[in-house]
């Protein structure tokens, strides 16, 4: 799986943290939107807001929309956090 590293997202607003495999060759606004329907559909709990920010948990990084994840420090085992922006 050399296309995809495995992560873990911390959403606060749901209390919980997910482990997701994401592509490497995605931009960091796809990513966000699909991990969004996918902690929505795994914990049947639907993520209310359109926009979201992605952070890495370690640096404090804020992840810019138009970035490749092959580009970014995101790595097997980072711990990202998705947060709904307001």
């Amino acid at each position: 799986m050399q296309n995809k590293v495995l992560v873990k997202m911390i959403v606060p607003t749901l209390d919980e943290n997910f482990d997701l495999f994401i592509p490497v060759n995605e931009l960091i606004w796809k990513i966000k939107r699909l991990a969004a329907k996918a902690i929505s559909d795994l914990s049947n709990t639907p993520l209310k807001g359109t926009d979201f920010i992605l952070l890495n948990k370690d640096t404090g990084r804020c992840y810019d929309n138009n970035e490749l994840v092959i580009n970014t420090d995101i790595r097997n085992s980072s711990e990202l956090l998705l947060l709904i922006q307001k």
